[in-house]
């Protein structure tokens, strides 16, 4: 059964940084792209990141371009967020996504982790 572990998530002040991990269980890993979602109160769940089976495609939505990067390490079954110049609109629950469907429009696959709270507050 695949399963996706999200850690990293907490509190930090505008301009911070924050590292998220998604660690996926079984073997296909290396066969999926991979996508990071988040979900803000009160709104639809949106596209943050994503990224190809071996990593040479990379798409990122607008809000995040410059300040996050997304990688994966297909020996650990890991894909990341790296979250620099942290601002209070990206706080949400933050998701990964296996199976993420890398066409002109990027859509999600069918297995999600649990979740992960980001806070940028002051």
């Amino acid at each position: 059964q695949v399963q996706l572990v999200e850690s990293g998530g907490g509190l930090v002040q505008p301009g911070g940084s924050l590292r998220l991990s998604c660690a996926v269980s079984g073997s296909i890993f290396s066969s999926y792209a991979m996508a990071w979602y988040r979900q803000a109160l009160g709104k639809q769940r949106e596209l943050v990141a994503a990224i190809s089976s071996g990593g040479g495609t990379i798409r990122y939505t607008d809000s995040v371009k410059g300040r996050f990067t997304i990688s994966r390490d297909n020996a650990k079954n890991t894909v990341y967020l790296q979250m620099n110049s942290l601002k209070p609109e990206d706080t949400a629950v933050y998701y990964c996504n296996l199976g993420t469907r890398m066409g002109p429009f990027v859509r999600p696959g069918d297995y999600w982790g649990q979740g992960t709270q980001v806070t940028v507050s002051s």
